[in-house]
């Protein structure tokens, strides 16, 4: 879904306001993060957070590595 959004100055800043819709959609709200990352194609705006993903890849290697020792440790 394409949107046009327009950019309000706020104090010192500029934001825009997501609709509502598309808040309930990505489940966001007042408070969230989200990433802006800047594209050959412009900016994208995600809730994805490329620091969390690698942090799991990270964890996901290493849980099937020692999942044996794992399994000890929660007992």
């Amino acid at each position: 879904m394409v949107r046009r959004q327009t950019l309000k100055k706020i104090g010192g800043s500029v934001a825009t306001v997501l609709p509502k819709s598309m808040l309930e959609r990505f489940r966001l709200g007042a408070g969230d993060e989200v990433s802006v990352i800047e594209t050959k194609d412009g900016l994208l705006i995600t809730p994805f957070d490329p620091d969390f993903a690698s942090a799991m890849e990270a964890y996901e290697r290493g849980a099937k590595k020692y999942r044996n020792a794992l399994r000890q440790l929660a007992r």
